[in-house]
């Protein structure tokens, strides 16, 4: 009797490819890992380049584009312009005295810089790297710039006082003043746009502002030794707050106002940056014993990566493909071009030689 049925029920031949495939892969795996070979890792962020822009920079925006880096010179009375295709400043722009802050516009038309010693914002038209008209008023000490996710408004703090202005992108021209606590430094608003995060360094505060109403939500929420600068996760969930002279990172839950964790970094903690996918936050530690950016797992909210860079690195911008961020470093008058690491989560898988072009397990079959 023939006990063979009619029926081939053997794989067919890309069938069979791809079962092959996955077994030696599995295999290959095993081995690597029996050998030490493949060992998991934690992902590698790494220095790039390095690139000289003009004296003192400190805040730093990069277009929605990712095209453009934008620095301020607070020492040299400019903004710098990185092409960040070559990494090199490709114009040098006038602006008022002392430049701290800048932010771009959602649509990435306009910058606008804040003048510490010139009482004033200018505004940068990107298209042709001019500023556009004559500088706006804003008195006692502008530092902090944040613009709403619609465009339409600019929040720019005074340190000078307990002030916190609002100027219509309309009409370039400030139409509201909100009272918070002393010395408001950096300021950033929430995805959706209804609230603006306002770190008081005088207070050890940080104040909330309703940005329909422009007014203060709430009491101003404690936090630690001289707040500093400020940022959102992009689901809006978390604020995330450098304190400067308390070598720390306050953790803010938007739902409560209130901090939820307190993350140990570097000295004289300053800028503070978080990746598009919101899995990691980027600090700048200025101090001279650190001279470092602290890279901090916004899962488990601790400190995952120390990286080197130049001398008192002040404020941080990520790309919005994730893939870089530019470090400005004041003591030095250069920014410092970190490549992120890719790997699926926070592990790489290192393959040694066999992957001919470093670590990550992408690589063996690209």
């Amino acid at each position: 009797m023939n006990h063979h049925s009619s029926f081939d029920t053997r794989p067919t031949a890309p069938v069979r490819a791809r079962r092959l495939l996955s077994a030696v892969v599995a295999t290959f795996a095993i081995v690597l890992g029996i050998a030490g070979a493949g060992a998991a890792t934690a992902a590698a962020d790494t220095v790039i380049a390095t690139i000289p822009v003009g004296p003192s920079p400190f805040g730093v925006a990069i277009t929605p584009d990712g095209s453009r880096a934008y620095v301020t010179n607070t020492a040299g009375v400019s903004v710098s312009v990185i092409d960040t295709a070559t990494n090199t400043e490709i114009d040098t722009i006038g602006v008022g005295g002392g430049p701290f802050g800048v932010a771009i516009t959602p649509n990435g038309t306009r910058a606008y810089v804040a003048n510490l010693l010139g009482n004033s914002v200018s505004v940068i038209d990107t298209t042709n790297d001019t500023v556009v008209g004559a500088p706006i008023p804003v008195a006692n000490s502008p530092v902090g710039v944040a613009i709403t996710p619609n465009g339409s408004f600019v929040y720019v703090t005074r340190v000078g006082t307990n002030l916190v202005s609002v100027i219509d992108t309309n009409t370039n021209m400030v139409v509201d003043t909100v009272t918070v606590e002393n010395g408001p430094f950096g300021v950033a608003i929430t995805p959706n746009g209804t609230r603006a995060y306002v770190a008081n360094a005088d207070d050890d505060t940080v104040s909330v502002v309703n940005t329909a109403t422009n007014t203060v939500v709430g009491a101003p929420i404690p936090v630690g030794i001289n707040p500093f600068l400020v940022a959102v996760t992009p689901d809006g969930s978390r604020v995330y707050v450098t304190n400067r002279n308390g070598n720390s990172v306050s953790v803010i839950d938007t739902g409560t106002d209130s901090v939820v964790d307190t993350i140990t970094v570097g000295t004289l903690p300053e800028g503070v940056a978080v990746t598009p996918d919101g899995t990691r936050v980027y600090v700048t530690n200025s101090g001279g014993a650190s001279n470092s950016v602290s890279v901090i797992d916004t899962a488990t909210n601790m400190v995952i990566e120390t990286i080197p860079v130049g001398l008192s690195p002040e404020g941080v911008a990520i790309t919005p493909d994730g893939r870089r961020a530019y470090v400005t470093n004041r003591g030095e008058g250069t920014v410092s071009v970190i490549a992120i690491d890719q790997c699926p989560g926070s592990l790489c898988f290192d393959f040694g030689s066999l992957t001919g072009s470093g670590s990550g397990a992408g690589s063996v079959f690209s």
